[in-house]
């Protein structure tokens, strides 16, 4: 008999259903997680970025605004993250001129049963999504690549750093 996948993920009871893991008996303890991702745009776009002004406003300003909010509203897009009450959460949008677009970070923390890395990478993933709005009038043929967990700590897992970090 194969075996079966879900065998060892903790979003599944033992029939197979999602469920929402408990974390009740976990000791909260201080946890960190930060991603990165990045933003591919054209010479125009990113002369907005850097001249922080568009007809929109900051490019950069929005999108760290926005990762933040992201953060903050997980648990409302992901149907099995917990709510958490976040310590921290800092979003950095940067020209990456060299590599043709902005390089968007996120550091969030928080003390807590459980990690914070689903919220990390909704910053990044919102905070990059929202350079593509302000500047999609200029580039529509943006990219958003390498979303990706950078580093972690705390938990019973221990911590992990990216090995291209």
């Amino acid at each position: 008999m194969a075996e079966n996948p879900k065998d060892g993920l903790t979003h599944f009871d033992a029939g197979g259903r999602p469920r929402m893991v408990d974390v009740s008996a976990k000791t909260p303890t201080m946890r960190m997680a930060r991603a990165s991702g990045f933003v591919r745009m054209s010479d125009a776009a990113l002369d907005l970025v850097r001249e922080r002004a568009s007809k929109k406003g900051d490019p950069a300003a929005a999108a760290e605004l926005a990762g933040v909010m992201g953060a903050k509203r997980t648990a409302d897009l992901i149907p099995l993250c917990h709510p958490l009450s976040l310590s921290a959460v800092n979003v950095d949008a940067s020209v990456d001129a060299g590599n043709g677009g902005v390089s968007v970070t996120a550091s969030v923390k928080t003390t807590g049963p459980t990690g914070v890395e689903m919220e990390a990478l909704t910053a990044v993933t919102v905070a990059c999504l929202t350079l593509y709005d302000m500047l999609k009038a200029i580039d529509k043929e943006m990219t958003i690549e390498d979303i990706a967990l950078m580093e972690k700590t705390g938990g019973v897992s221990g911590n992990y750093k990216r090995n291209d970090s």
